[in-house]
């Protein structure tokens, strides 16, 4: 390894560049990064020290993890393309899920339709609202048609379904009648942390908090003993930030969350090195690109310390920091939508230099509404240009040892740090949460942000910079599903709650119904054999809410 550079030999020539600077640019304009963090106009090798290389980046696949969580990273095998889509009828969702995995998706993910984010039926809402955001998947036979021809066995499933997680239920129970082993199942409940959604999804808080928490842990407890392969904690800093979360906040909540569900589990008995392997991310990529970079190399450095200091684990398997990349929409405008699509590849380029396990990259007219087939061609065709024709798969880490980047992380996990030592100070995060600590800090933070683009100090392009006349009717149609379908769909629906047994239904409820005041009882355990009953997501819901109160959300000013 390279000896430490003798600074006085660059004493003289950095002063001349300083005077050279000033003389050059005059008043210079103070620039700070969205997580508040100030930036220089340079870097040197005063910023990084190698004699700490060891301690600060190590190599891929070792403690402190910064360069990386595995030792080959995106050289040996590259993120996982997991495309999320959702739209109109189970065979709608089907048809584009069979189309991207043959443009090259390598993992799929559900998004259901706001009524089943909502904890309803279809035929419990307003039938021209349904479908449009996501697909209408209200019991184990909508995700038998939904996943139609997908080998469960092979290809990795990620369900963005909140608590009781009625479709990771009826995907174990198409597993079932198709005869294929529950431990050969795998994927991510993409949607498991209750907390993110209180403080920043008000749509999926289906279940008041402390209902919430019980049936995390009974997900939990129910996936570690019959689902070796499914991660059934995601622990979710998207939210977050996209409600307006700095990127140092977003990833300072999101461990603070990790700890706090990882203390609920151990607090049930269970063993660290048994659940914390199955713990995984996921995270927002805003367009702040070097800082989103620094955030998550920041956040796997601090979450392996914590692992194994705080928690306890012994294997390094618990130690690892997967997560899953998510371009930023809110990042994305209306105006110009086609602009996206270099906002788009940005965001990504930020994601994999930073070293994700999978990414999802937005369609371009994802602003717009639910993804047209062409935008989502163009987001999968994204990521692989970036793979296959940009090369950024050939170096591991490759900016680690600027001397900017490293000095960011560094300032990144102070930042971070001095956040979670807040919420510890409240007491934890589920009580930080329910005292609105975090609700308020989120807040402060969006507006800062909206103010800095509102008076122009944060450039938006086509919003409040370079802007051009638009003729809005000459924009394409956007997809919707089609309405005759849906209302086929409903009638089959309610003709399929009319003919099934409606004792064992009553009987699989009444079970789920004790259990939720049995603490012997898994909750989880019950809502899938409710779904092996042929109970719907709206009867599951519905029952749970009754039994453990609504997930009402309080605004704090």
């Amino acid at each position: 390894m390279n000896k430490p550079l003798d600074t006085q030999l660059i004493d003289a020539p950095e002063a001349r560049w300083q005077a050279e600077y000033a003389q050059q640019i005059g008043a210079d304009r103070p620039i700070v990064n969205r997580s508040g963090i100030p930036i220089a106009p340079l870097y040197t090798p005063r910023d990084f020290d190698p004699a700490r290389y060891a301690e600060t980046l190590g190599f891929p696949g070792q403690p402190p993890y910064t360069r990386g969580i595995y030792p080959t990273m995106h050289r040996g095998r590259t993120w996982s393309q997991r495309q999320l889509i959702g739209l109109g009828t189970p065979e709608d969702y089907n048809a584009r899920l069979r189309h991207l995995l043959d443009q090259g998706a390598s993992a799929i993910s559900l998004i259901p339709c706001n009524s089943v984010f909502r904890g309803y039926d279809m035929d419990e809402v307003h039938e021209e609202l349904l479908g449009t955001c996501g697909t209408v998947v209200n019991s184990a036979e909508h995700m038998e048609r939904a996943l139609a021809g997908v080998d469960l066995a092979r290809v990795s499933c990620a369900m963005n379904d909140p608590s009781p997680f009625t479709l990771l239920a009826f995907l174990l129970a198409t597993a079932q009648r198709r005869g294929t082993d529950w431990r050969a199942v795998s994927g991510t409940s993409n949607q498991s942390d209750y907390l993110s959604h209180y403080v920043a999804n008000h749509m999926f808080f289906r279940i008041a908090l402390p209902g919430a928490r019980r049936i995390l842990v009974d997900h939990i407890d129910f996936c570690n003993r019959f689902l070796p392969r499914w991660n059934p904690m995601s622990v979710v800093g998207q939210h977050v930030q996209q409600g307006g979360a700095t990127p140092a906040e977003a990833m300072a909540f999101t461990l603070a969350t990790a700890i706090q569900i990882a203390d609920d589990c151990r607090a049930r008995g269970m063993d660290p090195d048994r659940y914390l392997p199955r713990f995984t991310f996921f995270f927002d990529i805003s367009i702040s690109f070097f800082e989103e970079i620094a955030k998550f190399r920041a956040g796997r450095r601090i979450w392996a310390r914590v692992a194994r200091e705080r928690l306890g684990a012994q294997d390094p398997r618990a130690w690892r920091f997967k997560f899953h990349g998510q371009t930023s929409g809110v990042d994305l405008t209306r105006q110009q939508p086609l602009n996206n699509v270099a906002r788009v590849a940005v965001q990504a380029m930020a994601g994999i230099f930073g070293g994700l396990q999978s990414l999802h990259t937005d369609s371009h007219d994802e602003a717009l509404s639910t993804p047209t087939a062409a935008g989502a061609r163009i987001a999968v065709a994204t990521q692989n240009i970036l793979r296959e024709e940009a090369h950024l798969t050939d170096v591991i880490d490759p900016l680690g040892g600027s001397f900017y980047v490293e000095r960011l992380t560094d300032q990144m996990e102070a930042e971070i740090l001095r956040v979670m030592r807040l919420v510890e100070d409240a007491g934890g995060m589920y009580r930080a949460v329910e005292a609105g600590l975090v609700q308020k800090m989120i807040g402060e933070s969006a507006r800062r942000f909206q103010a800095g683009v509102d008076s122009g100090a944060q450039t938006v392009v086509g919003v409040n910079a370079y802007r051009v006349d638009e003729d809005a009717a000459a924009r394409q149609p956007l997809e919707r599903p089609d309405p005759a379908r849906m209302r086929a769909h409903v009638a089959s629906f309610k003709a399929f709650k009319a003919a099934r047994s409606q004792a064992a239904v009553a009987r699989a409820l009444d079970a789920l119904a004790a259990a939720a005041h049995d603490a012997r009882e898994n909750v989880f355990g019950k809502v899938v054999e409710a779904a092996a009953a042929g109970c719907t997501h709206g009867e599951i819901c519905g029952r749970l809410r009754e039994e453990l109160g609504f997930g009402h959300v309080q605004a704090i000013v």
